[in-house]
């Protein structure tokens, strides 16, 4: 084990990204303080203050553990994972916190429950980036579509039938920018687009029209509600309520935001008083009520810096495993971020996805912290593997060899 961790390049430990993960988590725990009120804001802060102290020990596990030695059991991972998932339609194990989609587990210690999602967006990460791996020479090839599909339909659709299509979306997004980045040959890109796109195009017509197989109920509903933001019918409107007391907190913040006014005299007088689960997916109205325009600005550049920061160690990676496993989490950050604001702000119908690091929620911090333990431990590795002990060989120099990496204890 000692002569594991002096083979590690310590010079190059992330610690920015350490720094920014503390302070969006510290910035989460006062937020939802305000969030929460008199009546649940020391509850939700102390519980996000233990979730980043957990993180953080993870994120140190992670970090030290050679990613090549945890992409061993990548199989044994992604069947667990797609079973934890469907596990949550088992009644009696599964529940749906009220929310009308069972996504949960609930563990008998205590009243805790478990969000197998979550876990597994980490899980096909690590599968995809091994499956590149394996792959890499025949990616010029239609086949290699037909690996990549097989392994990300098991993960979509375990996902989808929960139903969760936020997470299920950030699956097809993280796999086409892994597929992208691995370099999948654009003879076989193009007729792809040229065939995917119509279909794309007609599908999203599709779930437009009442009676659609593929959108369970209260998702159309949500959908055909944010197409008529406009209109006066009590029923939509009821629907769009949430997005639009979210909207009218993040006008009411303004510049500074209301916490440099009047400090933490938060509660009904703020108008995200009125908006459902403010803790948790639409904690942004929150942050822009309260810390304002700037505050937001200040968030974004933290959010901006941190996958910044994964991709350019995605990009300096000792081998191709390296690259694609940072890339993958670089874009999950990107994409819950990116979609996550956007249902508060009304610029995509409501959808369940968190905010990474400041939403509440224990799977989803887990989750996080499980994907920057992973790129701080890629940042570290050394370009050189010394012989003994607890090795992992990078059997190539540069990115134009296949991988081969030896395993030996």
């Amino acid at each position: 084990m000692l002569n594991r961790l002096k083979q590690y390049d310590w010079r190059n430990f992330n610690y920015s990204l350490i720094i920014i993960v503390i302070t969006l988590c510290l910035i989460s725990a006062f937020t939802l303080k305000l969030a929460g009120g008199a009546e649940k804001g020391a509850g939700y802060m102390k519980g996000q203050l233990a979730g980043m102290i957990l993180g953080l020990f993870i994120v140190a596990f992670l970090s030290v553990l050679d990613y090549h030695f945890i992409c061993r059991f990548v199989a044994v991972y992604f069947f667990v994972g797609i079973m934890l998932v469907l596990m949550t339609k088992i009644p009696g194990i599964g529940t749906d916190l009220d929310t009308g989609s069972t996504r949960w587990i609930r563990i008998p210690v205590g009243d805790i429950t478990f969000q197998p999602s979550e876990l597994l967006k980490i899980i096909f990460i690590l599968t995809l980036a091994v499956l590149f791996c394996k792959i890499r020479k025949q990616l010029d090839q239609f086949k290699s579509v037909l690996w990549i599909v097989l392994l990300t339909l098991p993960a979509f659709g375990a996902i989808v039938i929960q139903p969760d299509l936020s997470s299920s979306l950030v699956i097809l997004f993280v796999m086409a920018v892994m597929t992208f980045v691995a370099g999948l040959s654009y003879r076989v890109i193009v007729p792809i687009i040229s065939v995917g796109l119509p279909i794309t195009l007609i599908v999203y017509w599709y779930v437009q029209q009442p009676g659609n197989l593929l959108l369970h109920g209260y998702q159309y509903d949500r959908v055909f509600a944010f197409k008529h933001q406009d209109s006066t019918v009590k029923r939509i409107v009821d629907l769009n309520r949430q997005q639009t007391s979210a909207v009218n907190a993040i006008a009411e913040g303004g510049l500074y935001g209301k916490f440099l006014k009047d400090g933490a005299k938060a509660g009904s007088s703020r108008a995200y008083s009125s908006v459902a689960i403010r803790e948790s997916d639409f904690v942004w109205s929150v942050i822009s009520e309260e810390f304002g325009f700037l505050g937001c600005c200040l968030l974004l550049l933290l959010f901006g810096i941190l996958i910044f920061k994964c991709f350019q160690v995605a990009r300096k990676a000792q081998d191709f495993l390296g690259t694609l496993i940072a890339v993958g989490v670089s874009a999950m950050f990107m994409f819950q971020v990116f979609s996550n604001i956007c249902v508060v702000t009304f610029l995509f119908p409501n959808t369940g996805l968190p905010l990474p690091f400041l939403s509440n929620g224990l799977s989803s911090m887990m989750s996080s912290m499980i994907g920057i333990g992973l790129v701080i431990n890629i940042g570290i590795q050394p370009a050189k593997m010394k012989k003994g002990g607890f090795t992992m060989r990078k059997a190539y120099s540069d990115m134009d060899h296949d991988v081969d990496i030896d395993f030996s204890l």
